[in-house]
């Protein structure tokens, strides 16, 4: 059956849009390098932010799940607001770490909670069979918004001198995001979401027995170890395209009559536009690329080892100082984090209950956040020692060892349902 829109599908594809608007994204480790800060304490900043952020997971995604995924998201950007501000005012490594505790909050509060409740809306609506395509199509619009976002970030760079006003400019996309998510049906909370106070006790207990079952299989553990190492590696790595374009951006003989930001700017936000148009275009075209293997298994273990390969070969070409050609390879490696996605959250979908799929998802995401605390720490200490070039190919060779532990099962149970369109 083909994909068709339906009355959700475009609030779903403007919650991702909006919420890709942050403008500083594509900035961001160059902010901190502006301040003065190592990559190692780059590093450390992400590592607060995932430590903080795993500590929050089970907690939040429980509550998703017993007292309201909409109640979730609301906190969730509220939390993402307020460090916004202290980002934009605060001075100093201490006070990147208080803004990176509340961003954390937002994180912990929102991942796995929006796909859940893309889930349950599908599984209302009898339209289970569509996982891959839809939750795909709502991806390809956050990338858009992700393409959209690098324009108007290296704009404010460029006309106002200042990559910190990104996070004032950041909040205006969020309380609208805010306002649309507040507004969702109700009956999207799930089957727990009718509250009822003298009974939080029960729910609470049932919603744990629930997500301590999911422990019991195998096959889901792998799926989400395989989802949760690549997604640990791209978002610990994705950044350190900025010093790489910085580079590009300096060494080109033209527009010498702008100052270095302004080149680094316009660079960056051209390529970083290129490159969410094809994530966008990726993750559209997720349950596509998927029906060219014999199972989703098939392709999710061959999308890691060449995605993982792909960030090996980007690190070797900036070591070498092949700048284009590490720009070149790393969209590459944009683009398949963005064909895995769609299929990872399918996957994980088929071995674990409805029911607990916030607190599932979030599991995935906990594993993921762990990991790649892991991996900013270790990159960052290895870009001061060796340059980012030998950091990137370093990283990337571990994960490609990680493959034979977190190598999913290509043969589908025979209870699973159909996952694309």
């Amino acid at each position: 059956m083909m994909f068709q829109q339906d009355k959700m599908f475009p609030r779903f594809a403007l919650y991702g849009f909006l919420k890709n608007l942050r403008f500083f994204e594509p900035f961001l480790i160059l902010i901190f390098r502006d301040v003065g800060l190592s990559f190692l304490l780059i590093g450390s900043l992400y590592a607060v932010r995932d430590v903080a952020t795993n500590i929050l997971e089970i907690p939040t995604g429980v509550f998703a799940d017993a007292f309201g995924r909409r109640k979730s998201m609301v906190m969730a950007f509220s939390a993402y607001i307020v460090s916004f501000v202290i980002f934009y005012f605060g001075r100093g490594f201490w006070f990147y770490a208080l803004a990176m505790v509340l961003f954390a909050f937002g994180e912990a509060f929102r991942s796995g909670t929006h796909k859940a409740l893309i889930l349950e809306y599908l599984k209302i609506n009898h339209m289970e069979r569509l996982k891959v395509s839809y939750y795909g199509r709502t991806r390809s619009a956050s990338q858009f918004g992700s393409a959209i976002n690098a324009l108007i970030a290296a704009a404010l760079a460029f006309y106002t001198g200042s990559y910190k006003v990104m996070f004032l400019a950041a909040m205006v996309p969020y309380l609208l995001d805010l306002v649309n998510l507040a507004t969702y049906p109700p009956e999207l909370d799930g089957e727990l979401a009718q509250v009822q106070w003298q009974t939080i006790g029960v729910q609470s207990q049932q919603t744990l027995r629930n997500f301590r079952e999911m422990f019991t299989d195998w096959r889901a553990w792998r799926a989400i170890l395989n989802s949760a190492g690549f997604m640990a590696l791209f978002k610990a790595t994705k950044d350190y395209l900025q010093p790489i374009l910085k580079s590009f951006a300096l060494a080109l003989p033209v527009f010498l009559f702008w100052s270095g930001k302004q080149r680094s700017a316009a660079v960056i936000g051209i390529v970083y536009f290129l490159i969410y148009l094809s994530t966008s275009y990726a993750s559209r075209n997720a349950d596509r690329f998927s029906r060219h293997f014999p199972n989703l298994g098939r392709a999710i273990n061959l999308t890691f080892l060449t995605g993982a390969g792909l960030l090996l070969v980007a690190g070797v070409a900036a070591w070498l100082h092949w700048i284009l050609l590490s720009i070149v390879v790393f969209l590459f490696f944009y683009v398949f984090h963005n064909l895995r996605r769609p299929m990872n959250v399918a996957f994980i979908s088929d071995q674990i209950s409805h029911k607990v799929m916030a607190s599932g998802l979030s599991v995935e995401s906990q594993v993921a956040t762990v990991l790649t605390a892991i991996f900013a720490v270790l990159l960052g200490w290895l870009a001061d020692l060796l340059g980012v070039g030998a950091a990137l190919a370093l990283l990337g060779s571990v994960v490609l060892l990680m493959y034979t532990f977190v190598r999913v099962d290509e043969q589908p149970p025979a209870s699973a349902p159909t996952v694309s369109a």
